[in-house]
């Protein structure tokens, strides 16, 4: 039997599979372009430039659109906004690494936000996966670590980055995708800006940055909001941020195949125990309905 791609929840995760790929990619090239320019600076044009490319693909995407949209889209965008600003100072105090992996505690941090603002439960057998995947991220990340500003900035956002999944999970299946994931990000955009107008807006250096900042707003942001916000109207928001733990594991595949890196077991480990999770939940999802746990 055919199976209707907008209503599965199989596909919405092989989806978020996808984009966690791309944003595991943009480490690469990311990392280049915000050492020729500002980290914010950049985030303003990449989020402002996403903002524009989905408006002018879709100019009537607001029309309709009502007063309590506007509020909870903007509203999700400022926590996101916030969320990448509380990381990318973080990063000034903290190391890459460690960084990654307290973003990374999202995963436990979902099903607690969850819990504590929506009063939904999560299954053993789910928890069971949230450490799994826990476990990966911090196999994958950590050596050493000491507690800063930095990480308790770090772990802000990844508070924040919890709240936007458990939002985008409730709020989502009411609205249409495209619009919005368009609210979010043009929220993003204003904030970006208001963090960069300070300083002054640098102009991109260099065809280079140039093309880093296309493919980052097209596909890692454009792109990737449509399909999060899609794929978050069907399946629950712990088993999506369980699978958008593979961001690091493609990170370091990218790292290895492009970047030259050297393979380590580490990063065979903690790949091992991401993607294991990542597997389960997708089997799971196969086989039942993944609103629920």
């Amino acid at each position: 039997m055919a199976v209707n791609w907008k209503s599965s929840p199989f596909l919405s995760l092989a989806a978020l599979v996808g984009i966690t790929a791309v944003w595991g990619y943009t480490f690469l090239i990311v990392q280049s372009a915000v050492e020729r320019m500002p980290v914010m600076d950049f985030m303003a044009w990449r989020f402002s430039a996403a903002a524009l490319v989905m408006l002018a693909l879709r100019p009537t995407c607001l029309r309709g659109i009502t007063r309590l949209e506007l509020l909870r889209g903007a509203g999700l965008g400022i926590i996101l906004g916030l969320g990448y600003i509380a990381q990318t100072y973080g990063l000034l105090y903290a190391s890459a690494a460690v960084s990654g992996f307290i973003t990374g505690m999202f995963v436990v941090l979902t099903p607690v936000m969850a819990w504590i603002l929506l009063r939904h439960k999560t299954d053993r057998n789910t928890w069971l996966l949230v450490a799994l995947a826990t476990i990966g991220v911090a196999v994958l990340s950590l050596n050493g670590w000491s507690v800063g500003i930095g990480e308790l900035l770090t772990l802000g956002c990844a508070i924040l980055f919890a709240i936007h999944i458990v939002g985008l999970g409730e709020w989502s299946p009411q609205y249409d995708p495209y619009t919005f994931a368009f609210l979010q990000i043009a929220t993003v955009a204003v904030i970006s800006i208001i963090a960069a107008v300070p300083g002054g807006i640098s102009v991109p250096p260099g065809i280079e940055v140039w093309q880093t900042i296309g493919i980052t707003a097209v596909f890692a942001t454009a792109l990737a909001f449509i399909v999060q916000t899609w794929a978050q109207s069907l399946v629950s928001p712990t088993r999506a941020a369980i699978v958008m733990t593979m961001e690091p594991v493609f990170a370091g595949i990218f790292a290895v195949v492009i970047g030259g890196n050297q393979l380590t077991w580490r990063t065979l480990l903690g790949g091992a125990c991401i993607v294991a999770a990542m597997l389960i939940i997708n089997l799971k999802s196969a086989g039942g309905n993944a609103q629920t746990g």
